[in-house]
């Protein structure tokens, strides 16, 4: 089965990703690589997506993985029925009761001078 995964290119510390079309049980570094549609740069966000060639694999079945859904989806490629899209995730907030705002307000004092 195919998959459409990142792939980690780029110098140490400053990852760029390619998304390669490849097989599932590989790894994405050594596993043989069936075609690349597109790259995608996490510092600028900036995806470059082969929309046509893309849709191809996804059509022949190859699995996106999660992020590179949301990559396929914002470069505007129709993805089929069976793709699962990710919610967004709901942000929980740790111990609430400690954020400045919940915190009780403190009286500020005004000093009358006695003249």
């Amino acid at each position: 089965m195919l998959a459409i995964r990142l792939q980690r290119v780029g110098r140490k510390g400053y990852p760029v990703y390619r998304l390669a079309v490849q097989e599932s049980q590989r790894h994405p570094s050594s596993g043989r690589v069936v075609a690349y549609v597109g790259s995608y740069n996490p510092h600028t966000k900036d995806a470059n997506v082969q929309v046509e060639l893309a849709q191809k694999y996804l059509d022949n079945g190859a699995q996106p993985t999660p992020r590179v859904v949301k990559l396929l989806k914002d470069a505007g490629v129709k993805l089929p029925v069976w793709v699962k899209v990710a919610a967004p995730k709901a942000k929980t907030i740790r111990n609430v009761e400690k954020l400045r705002k919940n915190q009780p307000k403190e009286e500020v004092a005004v000093e009358e001078s006695a003249e």
